[in-house]
Order: C-alpha cells, then structure tokens, then sequence
C-alpha cells in the first residue's frame, strides 16, 4: 500500500506539473480580451487594434480591444487585475499605470502584486513645442525667457496627473523654472491652444503634434530619446539640447493578471514580437512617430519599479492632486 501511495503522490506533483503546459497549448481556447483602459482614438487604442489584428491572424483566434476608460485608466485597470489568469485577458496600457499609483490614495490593484508584466511593445518620443509667437526657438531660449518671467509662462496639458503634465513637470524640475499649468481634456486640445497662440508650451506625443509642426502652427524645441526622430532629423534631443537624463518615453504594453502560467506569458510574448514585424504595425507605428520594441521578463519589472519611483516623486515635489 505504501508503494501505491507513494506512486500516486508522485504522478499528482508530476499532473500539476504538466498543467501550466497543457494550459499554454490549449490557450486561447476563446476570443482574448485587450483591455485598453482609456477611450477610443488615442495612441493607446489604435496600436492596441493593429497589433490585435495581427495576433488574430497569427494565432486563428479573435484578439478583441475593448475600451473603458475613467480614473485617469484605473477603472479598466482594475478589471483586468481580477480576471482569471488564464491568458484570455490583458491590459494594453501606457504611463498611467506607473502615474496612477502615485495620484490615488487608494487604488483597487497594487501595480506590482496584481500583474504579469507581458511586454513593452510600443516606444513613441515626446515632444515639447511652443507657439509661434512666443519668439523661442531652442530649449535653452525657452529657460532663459522663462527665468525673466517666474511662472508668468504657462504649459498646457491633458490634465491635471496627466502624461504631459507630469511630463512637463518633471522638465521644469530639472531646469530650475517654473510655469503655470493649464488643464485640458485632453493633450489635442493643448495643442489646439498652443498653435493659436492661447498656450505658450505644451509636451506631447511626437506623433500628436507631427500635424502641427509641419504645418508651422508650433515650434518644436526637442524630441526626448536617445536619437533623433527620423520624420524631424533637424529637431535635437533633450540630451543634444543639454539634459541628458531627461528620458520621458511613452512606453505601451501588455499585463496579464497575476498567476497567468509562465507558458503562456512566453506565447504571447513571441506572438507580439512578431505581430510587430508586420509590414502593416511597422507602417501604422511610422506615421504616429512610434517604433516596435521589446521589453520583457525582469527588464519590464525593473522598468515599472523605476517609474513608480519617479513620478510619485514628482508628484510630491509638484504638489499634484488627482482631479
């Protein structure tokens, strides 16, 4: 009896084994749910729907983006840190996750112990304009004018603890300068104001304010990155331009829930590294100024640590309250 006591023990460890194997080859075994924890129409929602469409074909199986947005992303957020670890749903989300910790007092998820980090797949510069009558041309006359004039300079941005707010905060720190902050419903709107000479700066998406800059309603004064944007190669860098460490980067990419089988985080993240090698994500990602990466395992991890300790400092230092 012992014998078959111990033989049966021995074939349960190796059946729980097998399991998380058996779950990467059955996954997906129904449409995969791409939470994208914002409204349709930005960065964040159309890169989710490109690269879905790719994993779609790929795989056989329909990848679904669905939109809920609120609480500067928390909302959908939290829905998909209490999904069933399964693989069939995920989070595409942006800065806002690393942003929100340090905005809310409480949140219904802790970033680090509710998620699987999956992987960064999107990178896309940022990118500080003025308007055109503000008689600027560089990062370094923008200081200088700003140093003449404490805080009688305004910036506009998408919101207060917004990407572009803290974005720009971060920037005023490092320069030792001050401005005004002017809140928007969203970063377009900012840029709205800037090309029509209401708003003296604003920080955006490079892609954002690509229509704007070729079409001379704004002055771009330098791109974040550690190379020049290929679409703007007269625009220097904030490094070219004299602060190097000024790395804001808008980053998007994929969670799962906690204790999704390992199996199925490494699927997914070969899947998505070859969804963006597409001819048609590479096509998309080039127009709004973005590029494939990636970013996975301990890297990511490390990457979220890190910016979770940058932005709530500096939404300490700014004194920034969530609207």
């Amino acid at each position: 009896m012992n014998g078959w006591s111990t033989l049966r023990k021995k074939i349960a460890a190796l059946s729980l084994l097998a399991l998380p194997t058996l779950a990467a080859a059955q996954w997906p075994s129904a449409p995969v749910r791409i939470m994208v924890p914002f409204a349709p129409g930005a960065l964040t929602d159309l890169a989710a729907r490109n690269i879905a469409a790719e994993l779609s074909n790929q795989i056989g199986q329909q990848f679904v983006v669905e939109n809920k947005g609120g609480a500067a992303g928390t909302i959908g957020t939290a829905e998909v840190a209490k999904a069933r670890p399964d693989g069939q749903t995920l989070v595409f989300t942006d800065s806002s996750l690393t942003i929100s910790p340090g905005l809310y007092r409480t949140l219904p998820y802790d970033v680090l112990r509710d998620f699987t980090p999956v992987t960064i797949a999107v990178e896309a510069p940022a990118v500080m304009v003025a308007r055109t009558g503000l008689g600027v041309k560089t990062v370094a006359e923008l200081i200088a004018l700003t140093r003449t004039k404490p805080k009688g300079l305004t910036f506009g941005s998408g919101g207060q603890g917004s990407s572009a707010h803290l974005a720009t905060e971060l920037f005023l720190m490092q320069a030792g300068i001050e401005m005004t902050h002017v809140p928007f419903r969203g970063v377009a709107a900012a840029l709205t104001d800037t090309a029509g000479n209401q708003i003296d700066v604003t920080v955006s998406s490079l892609g954002g304010a690509s229509g704007h800059i070729r079409g001379n309603r704004v002055v771009p004064l330098a791109v974040t990155g550690t190379q020049r944007s290929p679409a703007f190669p007269e625009l220097p860098t904030f490094a070219q331009a004299g602060y190097p460490t000024y790395d804001v980067v808008y980053r998007f990419g994929f969670l799962a829930p906690a204790g999704t089988p390992a199996p199925v985080i490494t699927r997914l993240q070969q899947e998505i590294a070859k969804a963006m090698e597409q001819p048609k994500v590479k096509a998309f990602l080039d127009s709004q100024g973005a590029r494939a990466v990636r970013i996975d395992g301990a890297e990511f991890t490390d990457l979220i640590r890190r910016e979770l300790a940058m932005w709530k400092q500096v939404i300490e230092r700014a004194g920034v309250k969530a609207e």
